[in-house]
């Protein structure tokens, strides 16, 4: 059975995170010799355990590159970019590492073999992840990707996937416009033949067509997409396009029976099972991470300032039912004396230690026990207010749809996007939330789960 493209991405990120769980092992290996050279009773009574003190190294550093959005698929870095996720990966991976070794000392592997063997991985996945990413930028190793139609949909191909690292899995070899329907791609993209799509595509040597028409009915060539279909090449619908390309659903092209027919949207009951599941085991586990930070978060509130330490808000929920939400209290107690309005950048109404909790997060963790109650998940879209969700429904197309699952703690949108105060922002953001909607899943949650370490360290969407 031919696997999607998507699902070949999937696979090739899990093979990408096989290849470097090699290296770091071979690493360690390295390091290991190098230490314990000359030196046999110890290096015999190392290689009693060496299996799993080396997988463990390897897991830990691993884990901490998918933290940093080193395994993501919709995200390509510069040079610099990847060189400082890779310190910053590596740095955490060895914390994570002392740490483990203080709780269970029988994995100890010493600190003159971690020091070397993390440098020497560094410097062998550093290595790895350029040389492939100069093999996969060449054209040769890119879908070669023909759009069938020139209007206004095929140009949002254009405009919105027009930076060169938004299209490092494809090749844009033009657009063939639709007779009958009007064009908007510029002259120079776009291509033609007289003898028919089926030989065009001979000519640019095409392995997939996109099709983006502004009009459906009666506009389409359905017998030469069928031939061009029989011939191996894929046919792809536009919304399925950016959904695979640039994770998340455009709002203005698809079509009800789109989402549907899609297939996705799953509300078994082992997933039910397993997504409360990790969310218990989540929200547990931060829980006890966390609560000194906690305590020290509701003092400072206290000193600063008069009133309560917890701020609880009306939000709505899953099926659009609303719960009270619970968090540290960010601003004055006045704060809304004029009614519900927008959280703002360097918003005046915070506090200081407010301004410093929402930076860092901090403001967010009474909500674990609203994660714990059922109320939330940890991974979903964020719960907007009801004044909010009334205008958004009104306004915003197939808005209502992120109801359909728990809100979260973190989801796919508050990686993707930045903070949103405006319609405008809660459109952008409603893409990605209608993308992890339709494609939920317990390896999806871990991967958003493991990535919002990096917005929390950085800093990045928090208002």
């Amino acid at each position: 059975m031919k696997l999607s493209l998507k699902s070949r991405k999937s696979r090739a990120v899990f093979k990408l995170w096989l290849g470097e769980l090699v290296l770091v092992s071979l690493a360690v290996t390295i390091a290991a010799w190098v230490r314990f050279h000359g030196d046999p009773e110890s290096h015999i009574a190392f290689s009693q355990t060496a299996p799993l003190r080396t997988l463990l190294v390897a897991i830990c550093t691993t884990a901490a590159m998918a933290s940093f959005g080193l395994y993501q698929v919709h995200t390509r870095y510069n040079r610099t970019d990847l060189f400082l996720r890779l310190l910053m990966s590596f740095s955490f991976g060895g914390v994570a590492l002392l740490v483990m070794y203080y709780v269970v000392p029988q994995t100890y592997i010493g600190r003159g073999v971690l020091a070397m063997a993390l440098a020497l991985a560094i410097m062998m996945v550093g290595m790895l992840r350029i040389m492939l990413q100069r093999l996969f930028e060449a054209d040769g190793f890119k879908q070669r990707v023909l759009v069938l139609g020139a209007g206004g949909n095929a140009d949002l191909i254009n405009s919105r996937l027009r930076r060169r690292s938004d299209r490092h899995s494809f090749l844009l070899v033009g657009f063939l416009p639709i007779e009958g329907q009007q064009t908007v791609v510029p002259e120079p993209l776009r291509v033609g033949s007289q003898a028919g799509l089926l030989e065009l595509t001979r000519e640019l040597n095409v392995h997939e067509i996109v099709v983006a028409p502004d009009e459906r009915r009666g506009g389409l060539p359905m017998e030469q997409l069928l031939a061009c279909a029989q011939r191996g090449i894929r046919v792809t619908d536009l919304p399925d396009f950016f959904e695979r390309e640039a994770g998340m659903i455009k709002l203005n092209v698809v079509e009800p029976s789109a989402l549907i027919f899609s297939g996705g949207f799953d509300h078994s009951q082992p997933r039910q099972l397993n997504k409360r599941f990790f969310d218990l085991v989540a929200a547990s586990t931060l829980l006890l991470l966390a609560w000194p930070f906690m305590l020290l978060t509701a003092l400072c509130i206290r000193l600063e300032s008069a009133g309560p330490v917890l701020y609880r808000q009306t939000r709505v929920g899953e099926s659009g039912k609303a719960f009270e939400l619970v968090k540290f209290r960010s601003m004055r107690v006045d704060a809304e004396k004029d009614g519900v309005c927008w959280a703002q950048k360097d918003d005046d109404r915070a506090t200081r230690v407010g301004a410093f909790i929402r930076k860092v997060r901090l403001d967010e963790l009474p909500q674990l026990f609203n994660v714990l109650r059922g109320d939330m998940s940890f991974v979903g879209p964020r719960p907007e207010r009801p004044h909010f969700v009334d205008q958004f429904n009104r306004q915003i197309r197939y808005y209502g749809v992120r109801h359909s699952v728990k809100p979260g703690l973190t989801g796919w949108a508050q990686l993707r996007y930045p903070y949103g105060a405006s319609v405008h922002d809660a459109e952008e953001k409603l893409k990605f939330d209608l993308f992890y909607v339709k494609n939920q899943g317990l390896t999806f949650d871990l991967m958003i789960l493991l990535q919002t370490v990096e917005v929390v360290l950085f800093g990045r969407g928090a208002r």
